[in-house]
């Protein structure tokens, strides 16, 4: 049994892409990469460059479900200075000028655990955060934040797998709420696709087991692969691509270059261009 959102960001986000009949794209990038103001200018640009949710990774010295780019992207933003109060800053900062794009907190639970869960929750509330994917952190551990997280207001969003099975499946999706993030995927995030036809499997297999949205992640790269995933599923989620871009605009010391958030937002609307345009191609 799924306990349901309340009637916050998420939902009213999902029901909005319900009503217009798309998918939606899901961007994540890491706070505070490559600095903290270039890392501010892109989540305050997502919006307008077509991401309907937004993920903020809140970088950790030991990303161990994450590829080479996403890793690198947490070390940029660690070398920076980023710390836990500056993640949230930018989240109250980014809320000032939107109060309607959900924003989910990604990352692990060590940084949270450090901070104090009960000081993290009524911060990240504050600060207007909507949810938290917390990639290791089990079902079995859902006392340690996935219960306090859900008791003070907090969406709470699980991951799946192509190796959860239909025994599996009911303790993963017990407290899950918001939405499903399904990743397409064994392994590291970033380093490979998933075939489509098995997605279209998979997404029938979850389906069949909630009513939450669920949205895809892992591997996609192009607006083209954005736009075949939100007709599968209700959203997809880019992520290393986009770090990638960010990597990409860096000058030889690190630094960002004058043109790194206009490249970085142009990509997002390539890739929101292409979610839309599949769209389109479904209602033809």
């Amino acid at each position: 049994m799924n306990r349901q959102p309340d009637s916050g960001r998420i939902v009213n986000r999902f029901q909005q892409l319900k009503q217009e009949n798309r998918g939606g794209l899901v961007t994540f990038v890491t706070a505070g990469d490559p600095d903290g103001e270039t890392s501010l200018a892109i989540l305050q640009g997502l919006p307008d460059a077509g991401a309907d949710v937004i993920e903020l990774g809140m970088p950790f010295t030991d990303p161990m479900a994450d590829g080479p780019a996403i890793q690198a992207a947490g070390q940029r933003a660690l070398k920076a200075g980023q710390t836990m109060n500056k993640t949230l800053a930018m989240v109250r900062e980014f809320r000032a000028g939107d109060d309607r794009t959900p924003v989910i907190l990604m990352g692990y639970y060590n940084p949270i655990y450090h901070y104090g869960v009960d000081a993290f929750l009524k911060d990240a509330l504050a600060a207007g955060a909507d949810g938290l994917i917390i990639v290791d952190l089990p079902p079995e551990e859902d006392e340690e934040l996935c219960l306090p997280a859900l008791a003070a207001g907090m969406n709470f969003i699980r991951l799946a797998t192509p190796t959860t099975d239909e025994a599996r499946l009911p303790a993963v999706l017990s407290n899950t709420n918001g939405f499903v993030y399904y990743i397409s995927i064994t392994g590291i995030t970033g380093t490979r696709s998933a075939d489509l036809a098995d997605l279209e499997q998979a997404v029938a297999r979850l389906r069949r087991h909630t009513d939450l949205p669920i949205a895809i992640g892992f591997g996609i790269k192009t607006p083209e692969q954005a736009g075949a995933i939100a007709r599968t599923a209700d959203a997809a989620v880019v992520g290393s691509a986009l770090v990638s871009h960010i990597a990409d605009g860096l000058d030889a010391d690190g630094r960002a270059t004058a043109g790194l958030v206009d490249d970085v937002l142009a990509f997002v609307r390539e890739l929101a261009d292409g979610v839309r345009r599949a769209a389109e191609k479904a209602d033809a």
